[in-house]
């Protein structure tokens, strides 16, 4: 005759300790949510420095050209790059975090997904965890979020900093809890499009999507310009409202520069909202659909 060992349901363990079941359910599910969150953590802080080269030696260099280099052989003093009289690299402090946000939240999330559904099938690993698969994708991307949001803390010091004599940008942090909301809700947009990514781009194409995206994603948001300055353009600055860096250089530029005319404060915050909300479902869905196909 065998003994056989029954492990208990959440139900009779709530019943034991006293604690409702729904209670018992939300910390069956979160401990092992914390787990996988914390293993990503771990990785990051592991790589930390090669982190930090990856998200600050471009903006860096970039600010280093245009903020120091061109008006030391230009002979400028702080021309203006607006109507209103501000330096070039006033305008730059927002759009270079934009882009390290944007840069780090989706590759961060898209390029090792890429590797673990195809090549190390890592991914069999995470889906053995007792989670249902919608908040296996959660995951990712909030680990995804918080390498967004951390590049774009290290990138802000670099353009604050680097500029010529005259150069210095002009940005007002009385509004700092608005840029931090912003720097949040836009670090899980781009985490969203990199699990979207991840899941429908075939691994040997993703590097040709980057190449070919990346680039006039990056040139047309915004970030070395204010949207209103594309008035003179005016196809131009109707067609560039279709890409999502735009809505978060915006954003930034609002609440670092006031005083530089910027798109409607609800057409920002409706896109970083909603926009937000129907990426990260949608994604989810797929990697879903991706797991289960």
């Amino acid at each position: 005759m065998t003994t056989e060992t029954v492990r208990p349901t959440g139900t009779a363990i709530g019943k034991v300790a006293g604690a409702p079941p729904a209670a018992v359910g939300v910390l069956r599910l979160g401990r092992p949510f914390l787990a996988l969150l914390a293993r990503d953590m771990r990785v990051l802080r592991r790589d930390l420095v090669s982190f930090v080269l990856r998200s600050g030696t471009q903006p860096l260099l970039f600010v280093f050209v245009f903020a120091y280099v061109m008006p030391k052989t230009q002979g400028t003093s702080g021309a203006s790059a607006t109507p209103g009289g501000l330096s070039f690299a006033t305008v730059l402090v927002p759009g270079m975090v934009a882009s390290a946000v944007m840069l780090q939240g989706i590759m961060s999330v898209s390029t090792p997904l890429v590797m673990e559904l195809s090549y190390t099938r890592e991914i069999e690993d995470r889906v053995l965890a007792p989670l249902p698969l919608w908040m296996l994708g959660l995951s990712k991307i909030l680990a995804g979020a918080v390498q967004g949001c951390v590049a774009g803390l290290v990138v802000l010091p670099c353009v604050l900093l680097v500029h010529a004599p005259g150069q210095a940008p002009h940005i007002s942090l009385a509004h700092w809890p608005a840029a931090l909301g912003v720097l949040v809700l836009a670090a899980v947009l781009m985490a969203g499009l990199g699990l979207l990514f991840g899941t429908v781009v075939e691994p040997r194409k993703l590097s040709t999507l980057f190449t070919v995206m990346m680039v006039p994603i990056t040139m047309l948001g915004c970030v070395y310009y204010p949207w209103a300055s594309l008035n003179q353009v005016g196809w131009l600055q109707w067609l560039v409202l279709a890409n999502p860096l735009v809505y978060v250089s915006e954003a930034l530029r609002t609440a670092f520069i006031p005083g530089v005319p910027h798109l409607p404060v609800w057409a920002f915050m409706s896109v970083l909202t909603v926009g937000t909300a129907l990426v990260c479902a949608v994604s989810i869905r797929t990697l879903q659909r991706r797991l289960t196909a």
